[in-house]
């Protein structure tokens, strides 16, 4: 009774997706089959996007349409590409908007170097952060792109996965997790910003398959030093 009471008291949301790679094309398929809102913006111009909105019902926009009227927004976009997103880009999207930044840097396979990660003393998503002029959520980016398709579980399911979310912003953490449990996945709070470098690429949770106590231990276990794989 009480989880059909909850499917009940679903609330449909406006949710805007900037990158139709893996990951965003298979949130835009997830976030649609929930009854979600979606409009979904790549670089390419929303005529790239049709056999994608064919699909699944979204909407495709140009980028800078993307964020109008939503409540969450995902941004998941090559790092090297996040300075070049349009300007304003989240102009006209609720006042107190979520938004996921789920992006990687990869200096050596497709990024190049940015001095302002490498030098600057901040965590990937705290750079994204600056270049957006919005606080982010960091969640997703060590999960395969189609898991999100194919390993979602109902809630207590023991065989649920545990995403790592971490974010300064409390209340757009909630909406996150919130979401992320309606997505099929179990959240483990990795604290703020700053912490999130336990989650950027080479560290034990990165790609971790596994439920909630794991993904603790592993990001408990993590180092703060950049391996050297993942520096430019």
């Amino acid at each position: 009774m009480h989880a059909r009471a909850s499917n009940r008291e679903r609330r449909v949301m406006k949710i805007g997706i900037i990158g139709a790679g893996n990951i965003g094309g298979n949130l835009t398929r997830r976030l649609t089959a929930l009854g979600h809102e979606v409009a979904v913006a790549n670089s390419r111009g929303p005529e790239t996007l049709h056999d994608l909105a064919e699909e699944t019902g979204a909407t495709a926009v140009r980028a800078e349409e993307a964020a109008r009227g939503a409540e969450v927004v995902v941004v998941t976009v090559p790092v090297k590409a996040v300075p070049g997103l349009p300007a304003g880009l989240l102009d006209g999207a609720a006042a107190d908007v979520a938004v996921i930044d789920t992006g990687n840097y990869y200096p050596r396979e497709r990024d190049g170097r940015i001095d302002g990660i490498e030098d600057g003393d901040v965590t990937e998503s705290r750079w994204t952060e600056r270049q957006i002029g919005h606080p982010v959520i960091k969640a997703f980016n060590g999960t395969y792109a189609q898991d999100i398709l194919d390993r979602h579980r109902p809630a207590g399911d023991p065989g649920r996965q545990a995403v790592p979310v971490s974010g300064d912003d409390e209340a757009a953490k909630r909406v996150v997790r919130a979401l992320i449990d309606e997505l099929g996945f179990d959240t483990v709070d990795n604290g703020g910003i700053d912490d999130s470098w336990r989650q950027q690429p080479g560290t034990p949770v990165y790609g971790l398959r596994a439920g909630a106590d794991e993904v603790r231990k592993a990001l408990a276990e993590a180092s703060p030093e950049r391996p050297e794989a993942f520096r430019g």
